[in-house]
């Protein structure tokens, strides 16, 4: 799936991106927000097995890869921060620029609208929820720009896919 606007496409995750995701997760503009970079290792690479129910990408532009994101059916998640949201037909989403020079150039917002065109695919999706730390503010942006409304009495972002352009 391609946006128009920045050429921008996600490519399913293979073996042969965990050393460029390894590299992302050690970068210093990365760490303060995905601080068990084992954890996420360990999960990319039992993506056929324990997590097949998480779909893993990497964001691309023409041939050049700039970051990672997934998306997955949170009530499988076994999280429970979801507040009086119901947790069945809820989805989540996590996302990285892992090349500072891509930064601030809005490709993080066409990735998290990417993954919300797939999400609307899903049959049993009705809406997206994403808990980025308080001090994220780069994050608390994006999803903002990307159509997400902050929900205060939950402490999370929402957007419904019904009746809604994702």
């Amino acid at each position: 799936m391609k946006d128009k606007e920045t050429s921008l496409w996600l490519k399913k995750f293979t073996d042969q991106d965990i050393p460029l995701l390894t590299k992302w997760l050690d970068a210093e503009h990365i760490k303060p927000w995905f601080t068990d970079p084992q954890a996420w290792l360990d999960e990319v690479r039992e993506r056929e097995g324990e997590y097949s129910w998480i779909r893993h990408y990497i964001i691309c532009k023409n041939s050049e890869t700039m970051g990672f994101c997934q998306y997955y059916p949170y009530w499988k998640s076994g999280e429970d921060w979801h507040g009086n949201i119901p947790a069945e037909g809820t989805y989540s989403i996590d996302y990285l620029i892992g090349e500072v020079e891509n930064l601030q150039k809005g490709y993080a917002g066409a990735a998290v609208r990417l993954m919300g065109k797939l999400i609307a695919e899903e049959k049993d999706a009705k809406r997206i929820i994403v808990q980025p730390e308080t001090d994220n503010h780069a994050s608390w942006n994006t999803l903002l720009s990307a159509g997400y409304s902050y929900d205060t009495a939950n402490g999370l972002f929402l957007k419904n896919m019904f009746n809604s352009a994702v």
